[in-house]
């Protein structure tokens, strides 16, 4: 719970004082330090669970391999993969292959992920399908993407954000009127997209915002605080990706779409609010941009915060100009 909660001090602390652990406490334990970008802390944990005579069952092989995925930690990703039958008598399942297409995807590895999915004694999940297609989007192979993305449209054809990962790679090729189509599939289809919702804890009301949503009763110094923040930012050098907007607008507007993610709002209303030095921890619904994940590492630096963001898939801790994920993510 505490590690879901971003409070991964406070998980560690219960963790240590437990007199008698169990495997699932070392699981728990090892997988909240992977989802905060703790790889080599939890790979540590995962020999040292062996070592007290805990023998690692498929939970913790997936939070191993997840953690090496998420940090670029390749070739001990697939060393922990390749002796997991040998070593720990535990069959791979669709799950762990889905960490190790994950793990070459992500390290630009496209060709052997995509070995490793044709390799699977099992007919590969959306899901595998899903993390190559997030590869080829981190990558720009538009080749392998547009077939990935074809093939998932067609497993998942109400999944919305299928269709986003694919335009987003047309997008960034400029194949402007395939996105056009994507677009045109999704409303022929039915097809919604996700908003993008962030929520902060402050004096334990949640106050949730979202891009173009003028209801928050501090909406108008929440943008005079986003204003002056964009303004500081780029005094400091800061400029906005704008490979990020979807649209084939000018960079002005594609500036302006950026600056009200729904996060930036979120980060506007915590420096408000809270006090100089206080962290500022903000939970998103969908995955962060790059745009967000650029900016918010400098406002880190800039205001003297400690930025702590969950979205969809990990934790991002943001501190005097750096990330825990090393912009590996």
């Amino acid at each position: 719970m505490y590690a879901k909660c971003g409070r991964l001090d406070m998980a560690w602390d219960v963790f240590e004082k437990m007199e008698k652990k169990e495997v699932f406490t070392w699981n728990a334990m090892i997988c909240g330090l992977g989802m905060h970008g703790r790889a080599e802390d939890a790979i540590e944990l995962f020999f040292k669970m062996q070592k007290q005579k805990f023998r690692p069952n498929g939970i913790t092989l997936l939070g191993v391999l997840s953690a090496c995925a998420h940090s670029g930690m390749v070739d001990e990703g697939l060393r922990i993969f390749n002796s997991m039958e040998e070593v720990y008598g535990i069959e791979p399942g669709m799950e762990h292959y889905g960490c190790v297409v994950d793990l070459l995807g992500r390290a630009g590895l496209l060709g052997e992920a995509e070995e490793v999915m044709y390799s699977m004694p099992m007919e590969p999940s959306a899901a595998v399908w899903g993390a190559l297609l997030g590869a080829c989007r981190k990558h720009g192979d538009v080749e392998l993407g547009e077939r990935v993305g074809k093939i998932l449209l067609e497993l998942e054809p109400q999944n919305s954000g299928r269709y986003a990962l694919l335009s987003n790679i047309y997008a960034r090729a400029g194949r402007w009127d395939d996105v056009a189509n994507v677009r045109k599939l999704m409303k022929e289809r039915g097809v919604k997209t996700s908003t993008g919702i962030s929520m902060i804890d402050f004096d334990g009301v949640v106050h949730e915002f979202k891009m173009g949503d003028g209801s928050h009763p501090q909406m108008k110094n929440i943008y005079l605080m986003l204003k002056n923040m964009i303004k500081r930012l780029k005094m400091e050098g800061f400029s906005p990706n704008t490979s990020q907007v979807l649209f084939d607008i000018e960079e002005e507007e594609k500036e302006a779409e950026l600056q009200y993610h729904s996060e930036k709002l979120a980060i506007a209303f915590g420096l408000i609010n809270t006090k100089p030095g206080t962290t500022i921890h903000v939970v998103k619904n969908l995955r962060m941009c790059e745009d967000c994940h650029s900016a918010f590492k400098l406002i880190s630096q800039v205001y003297d915060r400690e930025i702590i963001v969950r979205d969809r898939a990990r934790y991002h801790h943001f501190k005097t100009g750096t990330c825990s994920c090393k912009d590996f993510w």
